[in-house]
C-alpha cells in the first residue's frame, strides 16, 4: 500500500522529513516550491528508512533504461515489421491487438504505443512532453535526491511495478507526482499507477511517457473512457461491471451470491484482476487491446476471468472462503489455468451490448451513488453498500432466498433496502388497490407463492403507471432490464432475450424512431372497449423528456426483429401481463386470484410454475430511497 508522503534525510538547509526546495537555475524565475503548491502547507508523512526513494533527475537515458530485464517473463524476439503497420485501418489494428501481434517486438509495440494515444481525441488543452521537463524541473530540480508528497488521490490505492528497475521505479513516482500537480481535479484513480508503470516498459523516456498518459487521463471521446478519475466514478464502473456480471456470468455470479454477503465488495476489486493480479505477459496483452478499444474490453476480460474462476472451483470448496482472496489468488496464478491468447479469445466470445448502451448504465450508476451522497469531489470512503436482509421479513420468501433475488437487480437499485409496498394479506385481492399502492415506484419486484407452495415472480423495470399513458389502449413498456424468476422448488432466473444473445438486434440508427409496442389487448383477446383487435395494433409511447437520460436497454435502442420481442409488462383493468410472444410468462386477473404462466419469446422462459394457478399470497417490493 502506499504512503501519503515519502521523506528522506535531512537535506542542507532543511529540517529532516521537510521538502527540501531545489536551488533555481541562474535566471529562472521560478519561485519557491511552495508556490507551485499553492499557499497551503504540505503536509509530508514521515517514513522508514526502507520506504525513501531517490529522485533522479538525470535518469532519462533513452528507451529501455526503466526495465529489469531480468525479471521480464521471455526474452525478446525479433519480428519482421511491415513499413505500414501502423498506417492500417483501427479495425485490422484491432484484430492484430487482440492476436498478440507486436508482443514478439518490443520496438514495434513501443512505436505503437505512441501512435495510438496521439490519436486518441482529448482536451485542447494537454500537458505534453515539454510541459512535463519544465514542471519536473521546476518541482525536483538538478538534485540527485529530493522528496515530495505523493498525490492524495493515491491514497489506499496499490503500486505495481512489475517489471521496472530501481530507476523505472523512481521515473513511476515522479510521473504520478507531477500527474497530481497538473490535474488537480483528480481526487480517486486506483487504475493510473498500473497504466503509468506499463507505458514506462515502453517509453523513450519520462517525459514521452507523461505525454501518453496525460492524453488517456485528458481523453473526451463520447460514450468513451480510460481512466476513472473520481471516487464517483470508480464505483460506477464496479456497478457496472456487477450488472454486467450479474447478465453474461449467471454461473459465477449465483455462486458468489451464495457465498459472499457482500456481492459488490468481490465485484469492486475487478480492475485490480486486471492491473494488479495479472502477470506481466497477460497485464501488458490486456493493454495492448485498452489503448485500441478504450474501458469496454476491460469488462470483457473481467468477465473472461470469472468465468474461468467459476469453471476452476466448486460450491464446496468455497465453503467458508474468503472468496475475494480466493479469486485474486486465482488471477494471481491465471498461468495454470489458461493461456493468455486463450482468455482474450473468450473474453472477445462475449457477446456485450453498444459502447452507448454500458455508458449508459454507467452513467445511471454514477446517478444512483450521487442519491445515496457519493460526490465528485470526495476521495475514497468505506461505506456499506449492501443491503441488510437481519430486519427483511416476507410472507413468501426467507431473507436469505430474498438475499439471492437481490443479487439479480441492477446495482444501483440493490443499493436501496427493501420496501413492502403491497401485499394481499394486508390490503386485499384489488387490482385497482394494487396499482394505488405501487405507482410512483420504480423499479419494483413481485411475488407470488401459488397454493401449492411454488414461489415465482418478476423484476419490473418502469413505474406502473406507465400503462395510462398509451389512453385507451393498453401497451406494453418496461426495460429490457425486466426478468421472471422462480424461487420454489428451484432457484432461476430468465431474462430478455437479446441479454444472452445480443447479436439478434441491432442498434438503432439515431434518426430513426422507437419501433411502438404490440397491444396486450389482443392478447387478452379484446380491447377494453369490447372489441375485437389485430395483433398488429400499435401504441406510441409518449416522447422522452428532454434532458433525462434515456434508460439502459430502453426498446427504442435496438432494431428487433419481431414485436413479440419486447412484450415486457403491462397493466389494464382486466389484468396484469408480464412477457408475451407465444404465451405470457405471467398473467393475473383483476382479482389476483387466478394466474397463468407459459412459454413466452420475451423472456424464453419455461412455465413458472404450474400453468393454472390459484395464488395464496401476493407481494409487491420497492426501493427505499429516500
Amino acid at each position: 500500500m502506499l504512503q501519503v508522503g515519502l521523506s528522506l534525510p535531512r537535506s542542507p538547509g532543511g529540517a529532516a522529513g521537510g521538502f527540501p526546495m531545489a536551488e533555481p537555475a541562474e535566471g529562472d524565475n521560478t519561485g519557491t516550491g511552495q508556490e507551485m503548491f499553492g499557499s497551503s502547507p504540505v503536509t509530508i508523512v514521515i517514513t522508514s528508512e526502507a520506504d525513501t526513494w531517490d529522485i533522479d533527475a538525470s535518469s532519462c537515458l533513452g528507451c529501455g533504461q526503466f526495465v529489469d530485464w531480468d525479471r521480464m517473463p521471455d526474452p525478446e524476439q525479433q519480428a519482421h515489421i511491415p513499413r505500414d503497420i501502423l498506417s492500417k485501418p483501427p479495425k485490422e489494428l484491432k484484430k492484430l491487438a487482440r492476436e498478440g501481434y507486436w508482443a514478439a517486438s518490443r520496438a514495434l509495440r513501443a512505436q505503437v504505443y505512441h501512435q495510438l494515444i496521439q490519436q486518441v481525441a482529448c482536451r485542447l488543452v494537454t500537458p505534453d512532453a515539454l510541459v512535463y521537463r519544465d514542471v519536473a524541473s521546476r518541482l525536483f530540480g538538478k538534485l540527485s535526491v529530493s522528496s515530495h508528497p505523493l498525490p492524495e488521490f493515491l491514497e489506499g490505492c496499490s503500486m505495481p511495478t512489475y517489471c521496472l528497475n530501481l530507476e523505472g521505479v523512481t521515473a513511476l513516482k515522479k510521473i504520478l507526482i507531477c500527474v497530481g500537480n497538473l490535474f488537480p481535479d483528480i481526487t480517486y484513480s486506483p487504475i493510473l499507477p498500473s497504466l503509468v508503470a506499463l507505458l514506462l516498459h515502453y517509453s523513450e523516456d519520462e517525459a514521452q511517457c507523461f505525454e501518453n498518459i496525460s492524453r488517456l487521463i485528458a481523453s473526451n471521446a463520447p460514450h468513451t473512457s480510460y481512466i476513472d478519475q473520481s471516487f464517483l466514478a470508480h464505483q460506477a464502473s464496479c456497478m457496472t461491471f456487477g450488472d454486467l456480471a450479474n447478465k453474461h456470468c449467471p454461473a459465477a455470479h449465483k455462486l458468489i451470491a451464495s457465498t459472499s454477503e457482500n456481492v459488490f465488495e468481490v465485484y469492486s476489486e475487478w480492475l485490480s484482476w486486471l492491473f494488479h493480479d495479472l502477470p506481466f505477459n497477460y497485464a501488458i496483452r490486456v493493454f495492448d487491446v485498452y489503448l485500441l478499444e478504450g474501458q469496454k474490453v476491460l469488462y470483457r476480460i473481467a468477465l473472461a476471468l470469472l468465468k474461468q474462476y467459476r469453471l476452476s472451483v466448486t460450491s464446496a470448496e468455497l465453503e467458508g472462503t474468503d472468496i475475494k482472496a480466493d479469486l485474486q489468488a486465482f488471477v494471481q496464478n491465471i498461468a495454470e489455468h489458461v493461456t493468455v491468447d486463450k482468455l482474450l479469445e473468450r473474453a472477445f466470445g462475449i457477446r456485450l451490448f453498444s459502447r452507448k448502451e454500458i455508458w449508459l448504465l454507467q452513467m445511471a450508476n454514477r446517478k444512483a451513488l450521487m442519491e445515496r451522497g457519493i460526490t465528485m469531489v470526495q476521495s475514497r470512503q468505506s461505506f456499506h453498500l449492501a443491503v441488510d436482509m437481519q430486519n427483511f421479513s416476507s410472507s413468501i420468501v426467507t431473507a436469505q432466498e430474498m438475499r439471492i433475488v437481490w443479487s439479480w437487480i441492477p446495482e444501483r437499485f440493490s443499493l436501496f433496502p427493501p420496501l413492502l409496498l403491497f401485499s394481499t394479506s394486508e390490503d386485499g385481492c384489488s387490482l385497482q388497490r394494487f396499482y394505488a399502492c405501487c405507482e410512483g415506484y420504480e423499479p419494483t419486484v413481485l411475488l407470488i407463492k401459488t397454493t401449492e407452495g411454488e414461489v415465482c415472480g418478476a423484476f419490473l423495470s418502469s413505474d406502473w403507471s406507465e400503462r395510462k399513458k398509451n389512453g385507451a389502449t393498453s401497451g406494453f413498456f418496461g426495460t429490457g432490464e425486466c426478468f421472471v424468476f422462480t424461487v420454489q422448488p428451484e432457484t432461476e432466473r430468465y431474462e430478455w432475450v437479446f441479454i444472452k444473445k445480443p447479436e439478434l438486434a441491432k442498434a438503432v440508427p439515431r434518426s430513426r424512431q422507437r419501433s411502438p409496442s404490440p397491444s396486450p389487448a389482443s392478447l387478452l383477446g379484446s380491447s377494453p372497449d369490447g372489441h375485437s383487435t389485430s395483433s398488429n395494433r400499435l401504441t406510441v409511447p409518449t416522447p422522452q423528456r428532454k434532458g433525462r437520460l434515456s434508460p439502459f436497454l430502453a426498446i427504442r435502442h435496438f432494431l428487433l426483429p419481431s414485436k413479440t420481442a419486447s412484450m415486457f409488462m403491462s397493466g389494464s383493468r382486466e389484468g396484469i401481463i408480464i412477457g408475451g410472444g407465444g404465451g405470457q410468462a405471467l398473467h393475473l386477473d383483476a382479482n389476483l386470484l387466478w394466474g397463468r404462466t407459459e412459454h413466452c419469446e420475451t423472456f424464453d422462459n419455461p412455465p413458472l410454475c404450474q400453468e393454472n394457478f390459484k395464488v395464496q399470497l401476493l407481494e409487491v417490493w420497492g426501493f427505499q430511497n429516500t
